[in-house]
């Protein structure tokens, strides 16, 4: 198995120059889509979900909220005639930041509940939930992350157990960082061990955070993580990048972050707010045969775009 080396902790900053130079002189297969929705009134859908086989149809899960809101519910969509629209009949989850993967021949669907604060009168909490189910439209709840914490992750290993990635914020994890633990199934999730899963050391400085957002599992038994790496500059903006990195799941070694895109990548478009034009949040990615894979994205909080680059995952596996 390919040997990870772990460096010193990388910035956003150096990230980037690290992206910039990698760039210069080298031809790279960029080509940006927007997607098109439709049936969802004036709302957007961003935040999406690459597309996965359900029932023998293509279909894309997205968040769906109005442009000065954060109350959003989570959409099944169908490409009809070059649009993707409602699919007819399908469950409306009340959530934010659709994810999903299989495990063990079932469907795994998850998302971010917001809810009152507890303490905070106007403040909104968060937390992870999961459903699961042979199909879209047998989806059960089975699992509620804990209080305060989004991008929970699962994976199914090649030993049949379920890899965990986790993301505390606060005193543990400060403004969000990325752990990991292994439990032998799906039923064996839990509180308590998403809460003491040990911290991926060594990925963000105290003043950035980050967050798995899919987990692949490579043909060497690595798992490639596809998630995000985010800072804010002096004015208060966000800016959030699109990563990856590899672990290995015996040992726990990772690899350094790599920024795989940029917001200019992508296609000019709107914005929900001033400070969230520079944000790209990874929905997931399709890996192809010919060394290429597409990225499906949220951009700046407003649209729903994909990307089409070269494999990010390949080096991992040679």
């Amino acid at each position: 198995m390919l040997k990870l080396i772990k460096n010193d902790v990388i910035t956003c900053e150096e990230l980037l120059k690290q992206y910039v130079a990698g760039r210069k002189g080298q031809v790279r297969a960029f080509a940006a889509e927007k997607l098109v929705f439709d049936g969802v009134g004036p709302k957007d859908v961003y935040n999406i979900t690459a597309p996965f086989e359900d029932e023998g149809e293509l279909v894309i899960a997205g968040r769906v909220e109005s442009r000065d809101s954060e109350h959003s519910e989570v959409i099944f969509f169908v490409e009809k005639e070059g649009k993707w629209v409602p699919r007819e009949g399908a469950p409306v989850l009340v959530l934010q930041d659709p994810f999903h993967t299989r495990i063990g021949g079932e469907l795994i669907v998850g998302g971010v509940q917001i809810y009152p604060h507890p303490e905070q009168t106007g403040a909104l909490m968060w937390r992870t939930v999961f459903y699961r189910g042979s199909r879209i439209a047998d989806l059960e709840l089975f699992f509620t992350g804990p209080d305060g914490m989004k991008d929970l992750r699962l994976i199914g290993l090649p030993d049949g157990g379920v890899g965990v990635f986790t993301r505390p914020q606060g005193e543990k994890g400060g403004r969000g960082q990325i752990g990991y633990f292994r439990v032998p199934s799906l039923d064996d999730l839990s509180i308590e061990g998403i809460e003491n899963a040990p911290l991926l050391e060594g990925q963000f400085i105290p003043e950035e955070w980050g967050g798995a957002n899919e987990a692949h599992v490579l043909k060497n038994g690595l798992i490639g993580v596809l998630g995000h790496t985010a800072c804010y500059d002096e004015s208060g903006d966000r800016h959030y990048y699109p990563m990856v990195f590899a672990l290995d799941p015996q040992t726990g070694d990772i690899s350094d972050m790599e920024v795989i895109a940029v917001r200019k990548d992508f296609l000019p478009g709107q914005a929900k707010r001033k400070d969230l034009r520079d944000v790209v949040f990874s929905g997931g990615l399709i890996r192809r045969k010919d060394g290429t894979a597409v990225i499906y994205a949220g951009t700046s909080d407003a649209e729903a775009q994909r990307l089409t680059l070269p494999d990010p995952f390949v080096k991992f596996e040679s």
